[in-house]
């Protein structure tokens, strides 16, 4: 699938923003939906078109994925539950339901330890639930993908740069001790999963010491894929049946099914 045109969802917080500025110095259009128009023109490249908006409205939502090849999600919120439901799931939801019908890749990024249900974080503000629910989505919605779980972000050494992919969410301690990843790393990967050659893809993605690697395919092509008609990754742990997620989202997945 040849990839020229790129629509960003979170392209003002810190990953967004390397995104744009990696796929614009790599001679992609790209187009990022922003609240803050101001705020956008201050950190996005000028090259990026601004789509002024709620990704949440489907108006928006629409207008933001007309000609897009590519979407990729680097957005998320810690304000309250009710702001984690309605971005980190919701977000992915409406751009989803406008992309029905269209030939686009998608490329999310989610958290390492998404599959922990009961930890304090999640009971906190149900964040984890919320990014896996948007993942169910992704895979649920027919269109290639890749799903990144980056682990604790800028917690490096300056030699720690050699890339890691990794499957099972099994690094579950909720510290930087399952893994730590660089910002701009984070970027490229998911530039890089736009085009991998699997269309079903889930990692954790971590470093560790030695230099990075100029090419990612053997990563890429190493990993297990998601099965076609799958709710969740390959080799993860039902930590939240399909069966006891509220019915809203159980029609939210039927609907992008259908």
């Amino acid at each position: 699938m040849t990839i020229s045109t790129v629509l960003l969802v979170g392209g003002t917080g810190s990953i967004g923003r390397l995104v744009a500025q990696q796929a614009v110095d790599a001679g992609l259009r790209v187009r990022a939906v922003v609240r803050d128009a101001e705020r956008a023109a201050r950190t996005l490249p000028d090259a990026v078109e601004l789509l002024v908006g709620d990704p949440g409205d489907p108006a928006t939502a629409a207008a933001a994925v007309e000609g897009m090849d590519a979407v990729v999600f680097t957005h998320g919120t810690h304000a309250s539950a009710a702001e984690v439901e309605r971005v980190d799931y919701g977000f992915v939801r409406s751009v989803l339901d406008a992309a029905r019908g269209r030939d686009i890749r998608i490329a999310l990024m989610t958290a390492i330890g998404v599959t922990v249900h009961d930890s304090p974080y999640n009971r906190q503000l149900g964040s984890h639930d919320q990014k896996r629910r948007a993942e169910r989505l992704v895979r649920r919605s027919g269109h290639p993908y890749t799903v990144v779980r980056p682990g604790w972000f800028d917690y490096n050494d300056a030699d720690e740069r050699h890339l890691v992919f990794l499957q099972g969410d099994g690094r579950r301690a909720g510290d930087s001790s399952d893994g730590v990843i660089a910002r701009d790393q984070i970027a490229r990967v998911l530039l890089a999963g736009l085009t991998a050659d699997a269309e079903r893809l889930t990692l954790e993605l971590v470093a560790e010491r030695g230099p990075e690697q100029d090419d990612l395919a053997p990563l890429f092509s190493a990993l297990t894929p998601d099965a076609a008609d799958a709710t969740d990754g390959a080799l993860y742990p039902d930590t939240l049946p399909l069966a006891d997620e509220p019915a809203s989202v159980r029609e939210d997945l039927a609907a992008l099914s259908s």
